[in-house]
Parts: structure tokens; C-alpha cells; sequence
């Protein structure tokens, strides 16, 4: 069900997405009077789901067709709204532009004073702008609308008390499970997800560590973001916290070895494994398999044997690692969200643009992924606090994805608007065709190349 849930998630997301994309450029374009065609969620290649036109004042609706009835085509000043069936993005069509559509034949008509190109060039610029401009709107008002909710929440460095176990990258390079950061280069940070920015996009290399009680000066070597894209692993730490039994599941191998609520599991078959990561890695090796744990009870040191199931499980559910850590919360009322859910957004977009030094290297390429990789971010149970967080960051990528200056995206027509206003010579439709034509191919190539990774990701490769 996991799998389910991620998908539905991500379609949901993503679908918010795209209206709000294409409505930012439908009212942008009805400002300046400027005729939309059609309007689409999804695209529809050979057929739509859904075709309904206002005709008359009444709405004329058509299922799963191939062309609008002869009543809609009729009727050419009004917008054609529709639901495609390939869900992988969606459209707003503009009369008089060429876009991916690529009504070629229209474009040989002459201009007509509704269609995009008739319109002078500050209005086309803000045109094309407008759905770049909703979606970071969008991010800002989906942050504000967290934090008047839900507040914050985090894990100061200083709380985890029992320091952080390391992904494989990082104990290569110096790390050891139980340290702590105190400082990168010099400078003290708050939180884990800090630290690591700093390490991975502000190039920090001289770390200050806790180790033991005692105070150990690490450098990472200069390649050691691309070491880690390299290893592909999912999280760079964790902080750790112990093993302790909340409640057991009837029927289940801990329930037949008389686990309790409120046991301490510290060993495994005579090893020490006091820590959740410790033992949870060593079920997961040993899955149905005998096995001796060592555990404390209510101060007593006990052993007890049972054999894990074929998944490695015990069957117990855990104390939540929140119990065993002090966090800081911050509360925001309406008006002090909305600065702060403007703050939140500015630093999301900085961090995701700093991100992207690292994918141009070989490692940050084949660390590309596409939708497999995008909707593995989703919580596998449903978490509406995880759900528009991951939609505001997906808001910001789109946003910033399209305004670069690639033929095919909002960026590359805003590129030849600005072309045209610095030297006052407009671009030939014939080669606005072309450049469409080839940036279609380029973002069809990098679709297939990053949703292949994700495919050689599910293969093992």
C-alpha cells in the first residue's frame, strides 16, 4: 500500500501544480485580453477524457474524444477546458504563440489583435512569467499555511544526546557512528539538515566533531559531495536512539518470547546493539532466523530467544525516538506566518539553486531521477504536513526549472521576448518553431534518461 499511497500523492501534487502553473499564465493572459484556446490538465495526445466548452451559457461537455464536436468548434472566443490522459503535466494554450501545441498552420494566419503575438513586449513578458510567479506564490503561501498550523519542529544538534549514526560515505571519510557535528568551518550549526548544508553546498570541509566526550578535527577531501551522490545513500545520518518495546503484536515472535512494553533491547546474540539502527540491521540479517537478545527490564538485565520473522520483524511497535529527545517548537500566528513562509521559500529556492553545482558531475547525472525518484519522497502512509511540504518544495523546483533559458520552457520564450526588446527585432516564427522543436526533443531525452535511472535504481544496477 505503500507504493499506492506515494503515487496518489504524487499525482495530487503534481496536478495542484500544474493548474496553478497554467492558471498563472491564463489570468496573465486574459489581463491583456489575449485569447486562450484551450486549457488542460494532463496532456491529450489522439484523445481527451474530458472536453467542456461554455457555448451560449451553457457548458457543452464531450467524454473521451478524439476532437471537439462540431458545436465547440464553432464557437472560437471561448477557452476549451479538457482533462488529458497521460498525466504528466498539462497546458494553456495561447492564440498567436508558438508553444507545444506546435499549431504551426495558425501561425501562417494573420495576426489578429487577441493573439499573444499582436501584444507588445512588457505584456507578453508578463505572460510568460505568470506561471513561474503562481508557483512560487504558491510555495510561499503553502509555507505560511504550515507554519500558522503546524508550526516548527526540530532536533537541535545538541539534543541528540546519543550522537548520529553515518551513512557508509561518511564513516569512509572520518566519521564514526556516535558523533556529533559542533562545528563547520568555524561556525556552530543548529540542526543536522544544516550542518549538511553547509558540508555539501558551501563547501565545508573543516568539521568539529564530539566523539566520546572528546574533540576530534576532521577535513573532508574536496570530491566529498560526489563521493556521496556516488554511494546513493538515501540519508547522509541519523540521530540515534535506543531500542525500546511500546507495545507488542498478539500472535508475533516477541509476543511468544514474553516481550514487554517498556523493554530496552541492548544486545544481539551476545553483541551490543544499544541503539535502533544497531539492531534493527542485525534482524534484517538474521530474518528467520533463532536469535538471542539481551534487554533490560524495569533495571534487570534479561536474555531471551525467539526466531524473527521471514521479514526480520519482531512484531512490536517502538517508543517514539521523540521521547527520547528534547525539540524546539515555534508557534506562528496568522500575520507572522506569512513573512516567515516568506523567508522559508527564498531559502528553499537558494538551496535547491546550490544544489544544482552537483549535477553536473558524473555522480549528480546519475543521480537524476524521475518520477520513481520523485514520489519515493512521499511519506508511504499518508502525512498531510509531509504532503504539502513536498508540494511547496515541488512548486519551487517547477518555478525555477522553468525559467531557464531552454527552448520548450517559460525560460527559453522569455529569453527571446528579452532578445527582441534589446535589440527591437522580433524572432521569425519559422525559427521560434524550430528552437521549440529541438527543446521538446532535449527535455524528451532528459525525461527518458532521468526515468531510467529510476528503472536501473528498481534493477539494482
Amino acid at each position: 500500500m505503500g507504493i499506492v499511497t506515494q503515487t496518489a500523492q504524487l499525482l495530487l501534487s503534481l496536478s495542484l501544480l500544474v493548474l496553478v502553473h497554467e492558471l498563472g499564465h491564463y489570468w496573465a493572459a486574459r489581463a491583456f485580453r489575449t485569447r486562450i484556446d484551450k486549457f488542460y490538465l494532463f496532456f491529450n495526445p489522439w484523445f481527451s477524457v474530458l472536453r467542456a466548452k461554455r457555448i451560449d451559457k451553457k457548458w457543452r461537455l464531450s467524454w473521451l474524444s478524439p476532437a471537439p464536436p462540431k458545436e465547440m468548434k464553432g464557437e472560437v472566443n471561448r477557452t476549451e477546458w479538457g482533462v488529458g490522459w497521460l498525466p504528466v503535466g498539462g497546458y494553456c494554450k495561447i492564440a498567436g504563440m508558438v508553444d507545444e501545441s506546435m499549431d504551426t498552420e495558425a501561425m501562417r494566419q494573420p495576426v489578429q489583435p487577441w493573439e499573444f503575438r499582436a501584444k507588445p513586449t512588457w505584456q507578453r513578458l508578463i505572460i510568460i512569467t505568470g506561471g513561474v510567479i503562481m508557483n512560487f506564490v504558491a510555495a510561499i503561501a503553502i509555507y505560511a499555511m504550515m507554519l500558522f498550523a503546524w508550526g516548527t519542529e526540530y532536533l537541535p544538534i545538541a539534543s541528540a544526546t546519543y550522537g548520529y549514526d553515518y551513512c557508509q560515505a561518511a564513516l569512509d571519510n572520518g566519521f564514526a557512528n556516535g558523533d556529533a557535528i559542533l562545528a563547520v568551518n568555524g561556525e556552530a550549526p543548529e540542526t543536522l539538515s544544516s550542518a549538511v548544508g553547509k558540508i555539501l553546498l558551501s563547501g565545508g570541509n573543516s568539521l568539529t566533531l564530539l566523539r566520546g566526550g572528546d574533540t576530534v578535527r576532521l577535513t573532508l577531501p574536496p570530491d566529498f559531495a560526489q563521493q556521496l551522490l556516488a554511494s546513493g545513500a538515501k540519508e547522509f545520518a541519523q540521530p540515534r536512539w535506543p531500542f525500546v518495546v511500546e507495545q507488542v503484536t498478539g500472535g508475533s515472535p516477541a509476543a511468544e518470547a514474553q516481550l514487554q512494553s517498556g523493554d530496552s533491547l541492548v544486545g544481539f546474540n551476545g553483541h551490543p546493539t544499544p541503539f535502533f539502527a544497531q539492531l534493527s540491521d542485525s534482524l534484517q540479517r538474521s530474518a528467520g532466523k533463532p536469535i538471542t537478545l539481551d534487554l533490560y527490564r524495569q533495571g534487570q538485565r534479561l536474555a531471551v530467544a525467539l526466531t524473527t520473522t521471514a521479514k526480520g520483524k519482531l512484531g512490536v511497535t517502538l517508543r517514539s525516538p521523540l521521547s527520547f529527545f528534547k525539540t524546539k517548537k515555534q508557534e506562528y500566528g496568522f500575520f507572522a506566518a506569512i513573512p516567515a513562509g516568506i523567508v522559508m521559500g527564498t531559502e528553499t529556492l537558494v538551496g535547491y539553486v546550490k544544489q544544482l553545482k552537483l549535477v553536473f558531475t558524473k555522480e549528480g547525472a546519475r543521480s537524476l531521477g524521475g518520477f520513481g525518484a520523485i514520489g519515493s519522497m512521499f511519506s508511504p502512509s499518508w502525512s498531510w504536513s509531509h504532503f504539502w511540504s513536498m508540494t511547496a518544495f515541488l512548486s519551487i523546483i517547477l518555478a525555477f526549472m522553468n525559467i531557464l533559458p531552454i527552448p520548450a520552457l517559460d525560460g527559453g520564450h522569455l529569453m527571446f521576448i528579452l532578445y527582441e526588446m534589446v535589440t527591437r527585432r522580433k524572432p521569425s516564427d519559422k525559427f521560434l518553431e524550430r528552437t521549440q522543436t529541438v527543446g521538446l526533443v532535449l527535455l524528451l531525452l532528459l525525461m527518458v534518461y532521468a526515468n531510467g535511472n529510476d528503472i536501473l535504481r528498481w534493477l539494482g544496477k
